[in-house]
């Protein structure tokens, strides 16, 4: 698996910051919103049944369209972005000191704090 286009993580990024589920239609025309060139609903239709596909959408009838939501959230996400980074024989230590360096001191006090409380077998 690789990282999502853009299309497919702006797409994405609509459906993970909307709790319902959504129609093509609902998708493009906030895709829309933010863009100078429009795009076509068979575009996003197209890439939302790519997504559907390859198993990051689920759909559901709703009169003649589809209703689509996330199966997986931004963080199942990072962390297959982050497999693939293992798969590829980078040093684990290494890889990870390099991003821990990118924290701030609250997000370390946070990360420090989850792993503790997966240590004494709490939600992680």
């Amino acid at each position: 698996m690789r990282g999502f286009g853009e299309l497919e993580q702006a797409i994405m990024d609509v459906v993970w910051d909307t709790d319902a589920p959504l129609t093509v239609r609902e998708v493009l025309e906030s895709l829309n919103r933010d863009r100078p060139q429009e795009l076509a609903y068979n575009t996003v239709q197209t890439v939302m049944e790519i997504l559907h596909r390859k198993g990051w959408l689920s759909r559901a009838k709703d009169g003649r369209a589809f209703r689509y939501q996330a199966t997986k959230d931004r963080e199942e996400y990072a962390a297959s972005l982050i497999d693939q980074v293992w798969a590829t024989g980078a040093d684990r230590t290494a890889t990870l000191v390099r991003l821990f360096d990118e924290l701030d001191e609250a997000e370390v006090n946070e990360l420090r704090a989850a792993l503790a409380a997966r240590r004494e077998g709490g939600p992680s």
